[in-house]
């Protein structure tokens, strides 16, 4: 099993930041979701946030070697979890610091395979090895993080259910959707999907599956993708799943797609802080890293 998990933490959070007319949030709250990153605001215990309860999971995982993936204007990563650019302890985590740097020319980060391309060119160590990407801004189950450990497939991904997903239906409509087959490989990943395609999507279980952003990877095999990835030519930024899709071709069977059935909470925009505090409250009463 690999030791090492990249977290995508340099995004613009332009969803964040839109104006919310929302009295449910208190003004430090929409001070923190105007001004940063994702995973940074403060929606736990004493004020703590979303990106500890997020290396929690990792630890209980046992992962070993964090790589955050951080913004031009990422030094308040380093207030909370180590000032080094390299080998933080935190809580018994190693904590290493990548910076996505913005292209000239470009106003806005150019997307999650250039991030993670430009990580695995500061750490080139993760080209010979295995290591899981997951985000910044959504708190995945340890069960999930560990399922992309012990996987012996070179490239995998968690294939959430659909249905059990605690976002509003409209919300979901919007995933993108994964088309596994009989033994769970990935053939495709179709985004914006209409009502239409959904039945011939469904995998050996009758459900529709959908990625959230959390995979492994073989590096050595990846980095050509990573390095050659296209650009999307809507939102015009280079996508992880396009790197994804691309390694599939030429390495067929070689990336599953791993069942789970559970919610993942998730800090998109305004409107999801008091959802992700009150899932926090229920379920993480505490930061308890020695458990």
């Amino acid at each position: 099993m690999h030791n090492n998990l990249v977290i995508l933490a340099g995004g613009a959070s332009s969803r964040m930041k839109k104006e919310a007319v929302l009295d449910n949030l208190s003004p430090e709250e929409i001070t923190q979701a105007n001004e940063r990153s994702k995973g940074l605001i403060g929606v736990g215990a004493s004020g703590r946030p979303l990106l500890d309860y997020l290396l929690l999971n990792a630890k209980k995982a046992g992962y070993k070697n964090i790589y955050i993936i951080i913004g031009e204007q990422g030094n308040l990563f380093k207030e909370f979890y180590g000032t080094q650019n390299t080998n933080n302890n935190f809580h018994g985590l190693n904590i290493s610091f990548a910076v996505q740097y913005i292209p000239e020319g470009r106003i806005k980060p150019f997307g999650t395979a250039d991030a993670l391309f430009q990580a695995v060119e500061q750490f080139p160590e993760l080209n010979t090895q295995q290591y899981s990407v997951c985000n910044s801004d959504n708190l995945y189950s340890a069960a999930a993080l560990l399922a992309l450990r012990e996987t012996d497939s070179p490239n995998a991904f968690i294939a959430y259910d659909r249905d059990a997903l605690e976002f509003p239906s409209e919300r979901i409509s919007r995933f993108a959707i994964a088309k596994l087959d009989k033994n769970n490989q990935l053939l495709d990943i179709l985004e914006k999907p209409s009502a239409a395609v959904l039945q011939d999507y469904k995998d050996v279980q009758g459900k529709i599956r959908v990625s959230m952003n959390a995979f492994k990877f073989n590096g050595s095999t990846l980095y050509t993708h990573l390095k050659n990835c296209p650009v999307h030519p809507e939102r015009d930024e280079k996508e992880l799943p396009t790197v994804l899709l691309n390694a599939v071709k030429e390495h067929p069977n070689t990336t599953l797609g791993i069942p789970f059935s559970e919610h993942v909470p998730d800090l998109t925009a305004k409107e999801d802080i008091a959802d992700v505090k009150e899932y926090l409250q229920q379920f993480y009463p505490v930061l308890d890293w020695d458990a």
